[in-house]
């Protein structure tokens, strides 16, 4: 495995480099692929094997993430842009990749919310996202999933 982050807490890894695209519309696409595509610009072009690693809880979680798995990007209100950046910006794409996959599969991390938000974390630090940004955006997403769905962490 790739050995993408690690530290005291947290290690990520990945079978290979993550390889994303943004998709496009064509002319020749119907309304429909034309509409998930606007909502969802980002694909994942290869199988990727994930695994993370809860240090302090002693935990390992893998999962996969499959090919042509499409998402939105990082979820950041337009309003929002000029100060942290557009959700297209490619410095998000892989932290949002790994997010988007955990929030729609609590289950790959024990239903951890907390850990999700500090995976989201080590992966934006990777991607060289000004801390201050970085902060912003994981308490953001912490206290957003906090309150919409994701409320509990689950303790062994």
């Amino acid at each position: 495995m790739l050995e993408w982050y690690k530290d005291k807490k947290l290690g990520i890894f990945f079978s290979q480099s993550p390889c994303v695209k943004m998709r496009y519309p064509l002319p020749s696409m119907t309304t429909m692929e034309k509409n998930a595509i606007s909502k969802y610009p980002f694909e994942n072009k290869k199988l990727l094997n994930v695994k993370l690693c809860d240090y302090k809880k002693k935990k390992e979680y893998e999962f996969s993430i499959r090919e042509n798995y499409c998402w939105d990007g990082a979820s950041i209100p337009r309003l929002f842009w000029r100060e942290i950046g557009a959700k297209t910006d490619p410095k998000f794409l892989i932290p949002s990749l790994i997010h988007d996959v955990l929030c729609e599969n609590h289950n790959y991390v024990n239903n951890d919310r907390y850990f999700s938000s500090c995976v989201f974390d080590a992966l934006l630090k990777v991607s060289k996202v000004n801390p201050v940004k970085r902060v912003l955006m994981k308490n953001t997403v912490d206290f957003y999933q906090r309150f919409c769905g994701w409320k509990e962490d689950k303790e062994d």
